[in-house]
């Protein structure tokens, strides 16, 4: 019943579970939805649900536009607050750099998802007045 969170390797955490302690998902469901779904490479081969993890391996982890690749460093089977749970890993230099300039390159593309939300009246007026002169 002891802390869970440390550099012991007799702990036994399966994948799913330690994805969803390490607050990369919200819920194991979602979690084994994205493994079972190619999304997570754990030591360079596609991850399985039920296989256990180990200390100092490599996982890649893609979610929606980021490609994130981890190294463990801490084995927990409880989730725990955000400052533990970013103790579990260290992201690699490598794919830091490559999320930034591929965030870069979305800004720079105008590719961005932020939403003003639903239009007012006006805006929607607007877009009909422009829609009818268009056919």
């Amino acid at each position: 019943m002891g802390n869970k969170l440390g550099k012991t390797s007799d702990d036994k955490v399966r994948l799913d579970k330690w994805l969803w302690a390490a607050r990369f998902f919200r819920t194991r469901a979602l979690a084994k939805q994205a493994i079972e779904g190619g999304k997570v490479h754990y030591q360079g081969a596609k991850g399985k649900c039920s296989r256990v993890v180990e200390l100092d391996a490599q996982m890649t982890i893609r979610q929606g536009f980021e490609e994130k690749t981890i190294v463990v460093e801490g084995l927990s089977a409880s989730r725990r607050g955000a400052p533990e749970a970013a103790l579990m890993y260290t992201e690699t230099a490598a794919s830091e750099k490559a999320r930034t300039d591929l965030v870069a390159g979305r800004k720079a593309m105008g590719q961005t998802s932020i939403s003003e939300g639903r239009p007012t009246k006006k805006q929607r007026r607007d877009q009909t007045r422009f829609e009818q002169n268009q056919l």
